[in-house]
Order: structure tokens, then sequence, then C-alpha cells
């Protein structure tokens, strides 16, 4: 820690940005600021730094320092094929990996001009929305231990394994799936998959209503988060903010309602919204969005069609032995030709609606067996500057409160 001596000119940059959101009582000439560096290894900042100046408790100033885990893995798949991308693109978002894969494989899609069969579209429905609830039990358990909600902590990643167990036996893999894939999805879902989801489903329904007595309903945690970082919705659109943040101060906007893609067109479900725009709101939505969850999954269970997981285009290129492990155990043995795949020149974009907000992928082809280039920009990564905006004006014992109930994930943003 070190004392800083401010200039008048800098006291009034300090104003003019602190003063969008929230008039912090702090006047101008002759005081002392105190700077603190939060992280980056700070068990409370996750990897980043947050950069505070306080006077006195009250925060007067705070900038998210980010880049502490960038991986370059844009500049990375410009140097793979196209299939070997998609680890990538999962590993930033941890628990939420199936809807970056469905964006950047939409998008190589459009470039080849490949239609997937509607029970792959379903099956990567069913997993996006297993892989929200687990998002957000994570989210929820992160900001439970913010607070001091040690239960809070341990109830969500317990809630969340369930999720990751059905993710594990649909898919084969845990946490990282990799099972979407041009074209369609790796395997089929497995005969007794739709018992063992409904039984954890009805699971989750039960455990919410307990969610509620010890965490939505108890005082200190209404306390810690009520009027707590509010976001004004106009604020929000002006700053670009998305996913549960976003629709947490009115803002009824999410990309699986304005662009549907995959199944969702075809599937009755509400978007969340609260009016608040306050932690405690963006908590109340993250609730809120599972329930939708579970019905959207019971829907698609429902509706899913027979046929085949894998496009034509695709299936149509397999050997003898991969037609054979195909007819007999509905798994998708890649062929060859999938390693060099070559996407014709042009360019594609596609963005879909992860856990944390919108994510939007853009990938430019020449032809050759390697993305020419290729960008995403992650929900977390548009999130990070609510740290500048919200955190001002607060107490230091606020900075926990306002960063658990973003939601934001480091890695996600750094990529």
């Amino acid at each position: 820690m070190e004392v800083e001596k401010v200039s008048e000119e800098t006291l009034k940059e300090i104003s003019r940005e602190m003063f969008v959101v929230r008039d912090t009582g702090v006047k101008e000439e002759g005081e002392r600021l105190l700077e603190l560096q939060i992280g980056p290894a700070h068990p409370g900042s996750g990897h980043m730094r947050i950069l505070a100046w306080v006077d006195g408790d009250i925060v007067v100033r705070c900038d998210p320092d980010i880049g502490f885990v960038h991986r370059t893995i844009e500049k990375l798949s410009e140097n793979r094929a196209y299939i070997k991308t998609i680890p990538l693109v999962e590993r930033p978002s941890l628990l939420d990996t199936t809807p970056m894969t469905i964006g950047y494989v939409n998008a190589v899609e459009k470039l080849m001009g490949l239609e997937v069969p509607p029970r792959a579209r379903y099956l990567r429905t069913i997993l996006a929305e297993i892989t929200r609830i687990a998002s957000h039990f994570y989210g929820i358990g992160i900001l439970s231990i913010f607070l001091g909600h040690s239960t809070g902590y341990m109830w969500a990643f317990g809630d969340r394994e369930i999720m990751i167990e059905l993710a594990t036996m649909l898919t084969g893999a845990r946490i990282t799936y990799a099972y979407v894939i041009p074209g369609g999805v790796r395997r089929d879902m497995p005969q007794n998959f739709p018992d063992q989801l409904e039984k954890g489903l009805r699971y989750i329904e039960r455990r919410l209503k307990e969610w509620e007595k010890i965490f939505l309903m108890n005082p200190v945690v209404e306390r810690r988060l009520r009027d707590i970082g509010i976001l004004k919705p106009e604020i929000a659109r002006i700053y670009g903010v998305t996913g549960p943040n976003l629709r947490a101060s009115g803002v009824d906007f999410d990309v699986r309602m304005a662009e549907p893609y995959e199944a969702y067109d075809e599937i009755d479900f509400m978007i969340p919204v609260a009016e608040e725009g306050d932690a405690y709101a963006r908590g109340l939505v993250r609730f809120k969005e599972i329930e939708q969850s579970i019905s959207i999954i019971r829907q698609a269970l429902k509706k899913i069609p027979d046929g085949e997981i894998i496009s034509p285009q695709i299936s149509r290129l397999f050997n003898p032995l991969m037609k054979k492990i195909y007819s007999e155990s509905r798994r998708v043995k890649l062929p060859s030709l999938m390693a060099t795949l070559k996407p014709p020149k042009g360019e594609a974009v596609a963005r879909v609606e992860a856990g944390r907000g919108e994510a939007l992928f853009h990938i430019v082809s020449d032809g050759s067996p390697n993305p020419y280039r290729f960008r995403f920009v992650t929900p977390s990564f548009r999130n990070v500057i609510l740290f500048k905006y919200l955190i001002p004006g607060h107490r230091i014992a606020d900075i926990p409160a306002i960063y658990g109930s973003l939601d934001y994930f480091p890695p996600e943003a750094d990529r």
C-alpha cells in the first residue's frame, strides 16, 4: 500500500468518471487517496488485480487490471486446423463450455454450408442448458463465499456436480466435452439418459426451494446485496453489458430469443428480468434462469426427434469401419478429411447466449486448412467494465459482493 497525492486534474477526471453512475460524496482538492492493490494472488480477486483508490473505507475509484491468464487462444487457432480449435474455445469458460463450442462450430458450419440434423440440434440445446445450470451454480457458489456464506458455497458446488455428472453421461467427458462438431454431435444419448436427467432435474427443483430459504430470504444476504452496485438500464446499454447482468437491470435481451439458434425457436420459454439492477437482482435472475433451463431441457427431451446426429455431408465420407461403429453405437468417428478441413474463402459470424451472456465468434477463411483470422468476444470481457463504474462510492467490504454478483470469470475475459 502507498499513499498517493492526487493532482487536481486527476481528481476532476475521477469525478467525471464516477459521477456517471453514482455520487460518492467525495470532494475535491487536498484529499489524499490510498491506493489498494487487491490481487492477483488475493483469494477475493480471482485471476486478476483490482486497483482501488479509497478515502477511508469508501472506494473513490476502481480499475480492473486484467490479462493475467491471457492464453492467445485466437492467435493459436490461426495456426491450427479448424477441428483442433474446438478444445481451445471451450477452455476459458470453465463449466460453460458448450455454448462456446456451439458458437464456434456454427460459424464453421456457415462457412461450409453444413446442415445439422434436427436430433443433433436438440442434443446441443440440452447440453447447453445443462452447462448453463452448472455455470450459474458455480457463480452463485462464488458469490456465497465472497459474502462469507459457506453453506451456500458448499451447496452450490454440490448441486453443480449433479449437472456435471449428467453432462459426463451424455458426452463421455467431464467439463471440457468437445461434444459439438461441425455437422452434428459426437454421439447420441445413452438409453437411460432421459430417466437420469429427469431425476437430476427433480432434485434441482427441490433444491431451488431450499435455496430460497437459506439464501434469497436470508436477511444477511439481502443486507449485503440489496441497493448495492446498482446498474441502471441506460448505463448497461451504453457500456454493452450482456447476459444476466443486463437482464437484472430491466433490459429484456437474450440471443436465444433475439436470434434463435439450434432448437431454441421450437421451444417455449421465458427470459427472467428484474428491474432493480442491484447485486441482489443479479443473483435472483440467475436462480430464475435455472428454472427456465429446466423447462427448456424437459421440452427438448419431449420433442427430440429420431434420426441422424451427423450431417449426411459428413457421414457419406465414412469408411466401412466408421459406418459400422456409427450404426452399432451411434458414435461418430470423424473422417480424416475433417483434420484438413478447408472451408471456402469467406467469413462468418455466429453468436450465442452463454451462461454469463452473449458470446460472438468471427472467422475469416482464405481457403487454407487454418482460419486466416479468428476472433471471439466473451461475455466476461464485455462485463469487466462494470468494476470501474459500479464499485466507486461503496465501501471496501462491498467489493467482493459486487464482484460475486457479476459472475465475472477472468479466464473467460482474458482468453
